[in-house]
């Protein structure tokens, strides 16, 4: 049996810098000026709302190089302005908030100025959602950081946005709760980040992305007044106002509270690893399971290229699939799996679960397999994308086939992370090699083909990275004319669109 503990390796305290964000490698080791290639129409912070935001309780940090390091992201665009000596951050301040009533009052003092506010806590996304493009103030909530409450009978905790998930998950543990939410960035983002974007854990589809875990939220609006949403198991009192926030990226208010569905620590763990001899017959056997009813925690599927970088089986295309929780249902889930499965060749099921622990966050994001070329810039990226079960095949054949046809791309790779009744997100990886001065453009080039093809099939642009500035171009295409709805909604709510402006193209 493998143990509940070998699942969540690597998320103990002790791995990360505990309650601080980590900044990118590259930021940490020194470089040119920050990102911003898309700066644009900035408006800077006057001396008298930066004495109005102190006088208010706020920690206001005005020095350059300090407000350069306090808005970078993990966004690859972001890495390769800074390394390309693009970028603008000139005087945009950091405002570091500590109560919800610090929030209101830095809300209003900008709305009043008519200064751009956006919100930042732990600058994990890897889209710019946070960048302030156009200048003003960045809010940091990361001083928000306190569980409120755990209520033990109904499986709700109560917690501040800027809670860091390691912190957050080893309290839960400690009173033997989880929430079942591990995305790769778990140790450097924060709880209220996780809903502002949608986010999703790799144990997702046993416990459900961020949005099926929230109960209610409070919000402070554009206007600096205070609002609670949900609290409720089910209600049919109009449309969910939870759904409204999550995933709004900060464009309609702060997410200053949040209560979540957490579980309890499961008892019981079981593993199974095959090999299919194409990545369609895989995603298949994917199908079958979630359709037969089986939901188990892990369900990952690699193609041939992924495989034999993570696994050492490039022969096939590795199915991982590990459950946890009551061993009645972990073995009903396992037996419905191999009965699926049967026919596939089996593979070493502990070997390949302890590769995937020691790996899971490597696959497509480094040069592993490759040997550089001197002179060359190495660009590595993640893209990832859901669409039904009907046209995820053809999908993973078009996509890989668009990477791949770029000039300058070393790989186009996936594997299926995340499943469904209805379908599944395929996690692509791009990897390509070019001279220095062209990263930006083989970026663009992918990207932009890669997202003509989503668009044009109709699936989801975005599975868990949200918007930001990397897929804010193809937003309106995206959502139809249901982004006539966003655009309204962002009006009534932030007539002068201060909040987080520049993105989804709003």
């Amino acid at each position: 049996m493998i143990s509940k503990e070998a699942i969540r390796r690597g998320y103990n305290r002790g791995d990360y810098n505990v309650g601080a964000p980590t900044q990118p490698k590259f930021a940490r080791e020194g470089g040119p000026t920050p990102t911003g290639q898309r700066f644009q129409n900035t408006v800077p912070v006057p001396a008298e709302v930066v004495e109005k935001l102190r006088a208010a309780g706020l920690d206001v940090v005005t020095e350059a190089s300090e407000v350069r390091d306090g808005v970078r992201d993990w966004w690859a665009g972001t890495m390769i302005a800074e390394t390309d000596g693009r970028g603008g951050t000139d005087g945009v301040v950091i405002a570091k908030a500590a109560t919800v009533e610090e929030i209101q009052e830095a809300v209003r003092i900008t709305r009043g100025a008519k200064i751009p506010l956006t919100v930042s806590a732990a600058r994990s996304n890897v889209t710019g959602a946070a960048l302030p493009v156009h200048g003003g103030v960045v809010l940091d909530v990361c001083g928000l950081d306190r569980i409120l409450d755990l209520d033990e009978t109904s499986q709700i905790v109560s917690a501040e946005p800027g809670v860091f998930g390691d912190i957050f998950e080893h309290w839960l543990q400690e009173r033997g709760f989880t929430t079942g939410h591990w995305p790769s960035s778990f140790g450097i983002s924060t709880v209220g980040g996780w809903v502002a974007c949608r986010g999703a854990g790799q144990l997702s589809t046993r416990y459900g992305k961020i949005e099926d875990m929230v109960v209610g939220l409070d919000v402070v609006l554009p206007d600096g007044s205070l609002i609670t949403t949900g609290g409720n198991p089910r209600a049919a009192a109009g449309p969910d106002l939870n759904q409204v926030f999550v995933g709004s990226e900060g464009l309609l208010g702060v997410i200053v509270g949040v209560r979540l569905r957490v579980h309890r620590l499961p008892s019981y763990s079981r593993a199974l690893a095959f090999g299919f001899d194409t990545f369609a017959a895989g995603l298949e056997a994917c199908r079958q399971i979630l359709q037969r009813g089986a939901s188990p925690a892990v369900l990952r599927l690699y193609d041939n290229l992924e495989s034999g970088v993570q696994f050492g089986h490039g022969e096939t295309n590795v199915l991982l699939i590990a459950d946890e929780g009551d061993q009645p249902l972990v073995d009903a889930v396992m037996t419905v799996t191999e009965q699926v499965c049967e026919g596939a060749q089996p593979l070493d099921q502990a070997a390949i679960l302890e590769k995937w622990l020691d790996t899971r966050y490597l696959t497509g994001k480094s040069a592993e397999g490759f040997t550089p070329t001197e002179g060359k810039g190495f660009v590595a990226d993640t893209l990832e994308m859901a669409a039904r079960w009907a046209d995820l095949p053809q999908m993973y054949d078009e996509v890989v086939a668009a990477i791949n046809s770029v000039d300058g791309t070393l790989a186009g790779s996936a594997h299926q992370s995340h499943a469904y009744l209805d379908g599944a997100c395929l996690y692509f990886s791009l990897r390509g090699e070019v001279n220095l001065e062209q990263r930006q453009a083989w970026y663009d080039e992918v990207w932009q083909s890669v997202n003509e093809i989503l668009l044009t099939k109709g699936s989801a642009i975005s599975h868990h990275h949200g918007v930001g500035l990397l897929r804010s171009p193809y937003v309106g295409r995206a959502l139809g004319e249901g982004h006539q709805v966003l655009a309204a909604i962002k009006a009534t709510l932030d007539p002068d669109g201060l909040f987080n402006p520049g993105k989804f193209e709003l």
